[in-house]
């Protein structure tokens, strides 16, 4: 977003907690202010509220990616009675998804919010949520709440579009998936990803079709993919699950792009990048109604939308299946369009620009954030 803000015409630079000497400043593309070292995983650094408050006015706008992390209550000391505004994007991290998953980590953010996160929040020009889903949600987390509310786009890169090539590439590295409807899962094994509910569905309905196998791509941190061939094999289907550990590069466009639809049955998703790349490259998305992106893609056609339980996965998989190729296939052309309109970097960076030009006129904009 820095990248398209400066080819706009702005200023953007970056302010981040990390110490000097980190392998990214090399490339980084932006003006990069390293202030760190920071401290635990809260990330205290005592360099950031001195620069901010040194620096602050040579900057229009000031904004947190983030919460949780010091650089937030550090942005708000810093500016308190200074006239740059400051605004926060939450990513997802308000989401009550997490106070029911982990109630004695809410309790732990209860003793903290009033006295950081919330007051951050109430004194940001404004809060920037990625969609009105998350808008909506965020109000759910803790009942002292209040801040200024906007909404606007968040997107990533057009993936590469030449598919064939990559779709070939990543089909000579795995031959064992030639010639077969690949059902396309890339992300993460964790619990808040669904996928044991993917598993589970697809292994109820892969003996009816006998073309399908489900590619799991991702790290396995936590262990869980075991867990998931366990499933698979006590219902026979073992060898139509396979998991293809983390990719990069060609290869992992080359799954999107080899793949007949993407699935996310994620009990909770802020945004789903994934979700993003896989509509840019053409390929319908089966996901829950806790992907906060939902609504855009329903209404734009260009995937199905389904609870986060069994059944509305083992649901979501079978109006899939029911579908002849064509139809699939015009899905995925209706949810590059989705991408298009909603999704893209550029339309990210326009709606930032939009929602801090109502709070003035900036000609130079500020990115800080602990990363």
């Amino acid at each position: 977003m820095g990248k398209v803000l400066t080819g706009m015409g702005h200023r953007v630079e970056v302010a981040s907690l990390d110490a000097p000497g980190q392998s990214y400043e090399q490339d980084f593309p932006l003006p990069l202010h390293m202030l760190g070292p920071s401290k635990t995983g809260y990330r205290y650094c005592p360099g950031l509220v001195p620069w901010l408050r040194q620096h602050a006015s040579e900057y229009d706008a000031v904004i947190v990616d983030g919460l949780w992390q010091y650089h937030g209550l550090g942005t708000w000391r810093a500016l308190q009675g200074q006239k740059v505004p400051y605004f926060v994007f939450p990513h997802g991290m308000n989401d009550p998804w997490f106070k029911h998953a982990y109630p004695l980590k809410h309790l732990k953010k209860w003793l903290y919010w009033p006295w950081a996160e919330y007051r951050v929040l109430r004194d940001a020009a404004a809060v920037i949520f990625t969609c009105e889903e998350e808008k909506l949600k965020s109000r759910e987390s803790f009942w002292l709440y209040r801040c200024h509310e906007a909404v606007t786009a968040f997107g990533t890169q057009l993936p590469p579009q030449d598919g064939e090539p990559l779709k070939a590439k990543f089909l000579a590295a795995y031959p064992e998936l030639q010639g077969k409807r690949l059902l396309l899962f890339l992300g993460r094994m964790h619990e808040k990803k669904g996928c044991d509910l993917l598993v589970d569905a697809f292994s109820q309905l892969a003996g009816q079709h006998p073309d399908v196998q489900l590619v799991l791509v991702g790290p396995d941190d936590a262990g869980l993919v075991e867990q998931y061939m366990a499933v698979a094999r006590q219902r026979g289907v073992a060898n139509r699950v396979s998991w293809l550990g983390m990719l990069g590069g060609d290869l992992k466009w080359g799954a999107f792009h080899a793949a007949d639809a993407f699935a996310l049955p994620s009990h909770q998703e802020n945004f789903g990048i994934a979700v993003a790349e896989a509509l840019g490259c053409s390929k319908p998305v089966l996901i829950s109604n806790k992907v906060n992106i939902w609504r855009e893609i329903e209404q734009g056609g260009g995937g199905l939308v389904e609870d986060d339980t069994l059944a509305g996965t083992h649901k979501l998989l079978a109006r899939w299946l029911a579908m002849s190729p064509a139809e699939s296939a015009a899905m995925g052309v209706r949810g590059k369009d989705v991408f298009m309109r909603h999704f893209t970097v550029e339309a990210m960076a326009q709606g930032l620009l939009d929602i801090v030009q109502r709070h003035g006129s900036p000609a130079r904009l500020s990115l800080e954030g602990s990363r």
